[in-house]
Formats: structure tokens, C-alpha cells, sequence
């Protein structure tokens, strides 16, 4: 739901940029935008629970060895973070999209 919200989101937004008479499109395009962002920030907490819990299943499973825990928690921790810079990213855009909105019904 989210991938679609955000794919979705893009169509409404260029075409409320493009035909600037079709402006609620914008506001439709940003509020999809804005639900998906809602929901990266909604299941950060989850990946970073997937990231202890794997290194966790490494260790008990005996996948790494002991010199390898401190690397594959690295790995793991690097793979979470990934999350965090895609919503701030995301956080950037989406305020980028309501500036631009917001400048464009000023005109």
C-alpha cells in the first residue's frame, strides 16, 4: 500500500504541476506522498528489531563464529540505517512538494 501510495503519488503531483488548474491534484499527490512517508516512519522501529533479531538467529544458529559477530552487527546495524536515510530523505521531499505547492498557489 505504501509502494503504491508513493508510485501514485508522483502521477497526481506532475499533474497538478503541469495544469496548474488541476492544483488539487497536487494536494492529493502530496497527501499519498505523505502517508507513505507517514508509514516508513511507522515500521523504523521494526527494521531495526529485524536487525537484532537476525544477528541474534546468526549467532544461536551458529552462522558466524565469534570474530564474526562484531562484523555481521556492523553489516546489520549499516543495513537498518539505510531505512533511516531513506525517511529522512523522504521527509525532505515531502517538504520540498508542499513548498513548491505552497509558492505555486501564491502565484
Amino acid at each position: 500500500m505504501a509502494r503504491f501510495g508513493s508510485s501514485a503519488a508522483w502521477l497526481f503531483i506532475m499533474i497538478g504541476l503541469l495544469i496548474p488548474s488541476l492544483g488539487s491534484l497536487m494536494n492529493i499527490g502530496i497527501l499519498l506522498f505523505g502517508t507513505a512517508v507517514l508509514f516508513q516512519i511507522i515500521t523504523l522501529p521494526v527494521e531495526f528489531n529485524a536487525s537484532s533479531r537476525a544477528l541474534e538467529l546468526l549467532d544461536t544458529n551458529g552462522f558466524v563464529v565469534e570474530n564474526e559477530i562484531e562484523g555481521a552487527k556492523k553489516v546489520l546495524n549499516a543495513a537498518a540505517l539505510t531505512y533511516i536515510a531513506a525517511m529522512a530523505s523522504a521527509i525532505a521531499q515531502l517538504i520540498r512538494l508542499i513548498l513548491i505547492r505552497n509558492r505555486n498557489n501564491q502565484d
